[in-house]
């Protein structure tokens, strides 16, 4: 039994050598079995996420914090922290204090200590880890791939069933805006941007007299964006920039705000920005969403993104569409990341491929699957099942690593979809036994 242990080496032990005990204990006595020990975390909070554990008789799904010993939750301000009211098991080499840990919203979580379980020389070898890992060394790659495909189908559907209520409820305008508001967020301000385009309406956003200038209609769109985030200078104390010209377009923004007679919304504090890339930053895209309204003003943003999709072809819509979606900096992003926060360089796209790609994927083809008529929706999913590989998020990466799939046989975004469908309902379920990625053929 080795006295000394680091805290990578319980995070791989944590990852791949416990599922399937039967003789692991808690602090409390209370018997736990691992079920899925979730993917690591790329950001703030436990280093993992989505696990799913029985620990006594209940089935706990959540995130998982790891450490050599027990201490070093307080040591490292835990207990402080929100963004790690979401543990359900804190798992440590050694339990050197003897009590429950405490989350800082007053919940207590369970330790498993390892010392004692840990295999050693004498011990038989663990029992193998969850079914499907490596599986594609293992299987009919043929069969995957067409899995992968099936589950990939099933993520758009389940996407343009969603769109289906969503455009029964609000109309098909507001169904569009909110969902390509939504994804403007990315991964962590989905939920702030979906708040934000309930609250201020593509009605109420997009209205205004055909006689306003183009640039006035694009100030306005982004003073109304950026003031009911709570994300103009004012309402975030940001510093105004040393340029003349760039402080009357920020003073020209308050001032639209500040005489349109709507209310902020959303606070600062709902805003994630820790480890966000300059160009997923939300006021940029609040600002590419004020573009693309420009774009497509005349049409309106729903027409306009439709009669896009009727003229793309099948097997290029992809770069088509994206097209359509792009919004390259102009004059005040060109200089500035958020307002008072000049670029050192070049200042990223407001709208790059990537995101815009995700956008199709995402939104535009389940909607306009969703919205119909017949033909626009056997359109939509051709496009799709055309459409060429995304750039790989945190969840496509981890199902490949779990898979042991290649990046070169994730050849479209529809597999890529399939892995991110199958974590979803499959993996962080708890629900190996229905799964069909852990006998591939048979």
């Amino acid at each position: 039994m080795p006295d000394v242990i680091t805290e990578k080496e319980v995070l791989e032990i944590w990852q791949g050598s416990l599922q399937g005990r039967t003789d692991l204990r808690t602090d409390d006595n209370a018997s736990v079995s691992i079920i899925y020990p979730g993917r690591r975390n790329d950001d703030r909070g436990a280093d993992f996420k989505d696990a799913v554990i029985t620990a006594g008789h209940k089935r706990l799904k959540g995130d998982v914090e790891i450490h050599v010993k027990t201490s070093n939750w307080w040591a490292h301000g835990h207990h402080q922290d929100p963004a790690y009211n979401r543990v359900i098991l804190h798992v440590v080499y050694r339990n050197d204090i003897g009590k429950a840990i405490v989350l800082q919203n007053g919940a207590r979580a369970p330790t498993l200590a390892l010392y004692g379980f840990i295999k050693t020389d004498n011990c038989p070898a663990p029992p193998p880890a969850i079914p499907c890992r490596n599986i594609f060394y293992r299987g009919n790659t043929g069969f995957i791939g067409r899995m992968l495909e099936e589950a990939g189908e099933q993520r758009f559907l389940a996407r343009s069933a969603y769109f289906r209520k969503a455009i029964a409820r609000a109309g098909a305008g507001q169904a569009l805006y909110h969902g390509i508001l939504t994804a403007l967020g990315y991964a962590k301000n989905k939920q702030p941007m979906a708040e934000l385009a309930v609250c201020l309406p593509l009605n109420k956003l997009a209205t205004a007299p055909d006689e306003m200038p183009d640039s006035e209609y694009l100030a306005r769109c982004q003073a109304l964006l950026t003031g009911t985030a709570g994300l103009l200078p004012s309402s975030h104390s940001a510093i105004f920039s040393a340029s003349n010209h760039h402080e009357n377009w920020e003073a020209k923004l308050v001032d639209i705000w500040a005489n349109s007679g709507e209310r902020v919304c959303l606070s600062p504090a709902v805003w994630s920005l820790f480890k966000v890339r300059p160009g997923n930053h939300p006021v940029r895209r609040l600002a590419a969403m004020s573009y693309l309204l420009l774009r497509y003003r005349q049409k309106g943003l729903l027409d306009g993104l439709e009669e896009k999709l009727q003229a793309a072809a099948v097997d290029k819509g992809n770069h088509f569409l994206e097209q359509a979606l792009l919004v390259a900096p102009d004059d005040y992003w060109s200089h500035f990341l958020d307002f008072g926060v000049p670029a050192t360089g070049a200042a990223p796209a407001l709208l790059g491929s990537g995101r815009a790609a995700d956008i199709v994927i995402n939104v535009l083809l389940p909607f306009a699957y969703a919205r119909g008529p017949a033909l626009q929706s056997e359109k939509a999913l051709e496009v799709y099942r055309h459409y060429r590989s995304l750039e790989e998020n945190t969840l496509v990466k981890h199902m490949r690593r779990q898979l042991g799939i290649s990046q070169t046989f994730m050849a479209d975004a529809r597999r890529q979809q399939g892995l991110i469908h199958i974590y979803k309902t499959l993996c962080s379920q708890g629900k190996c036994d229905e799964c069909q990625m852990k006998t591939p053929g048979i």
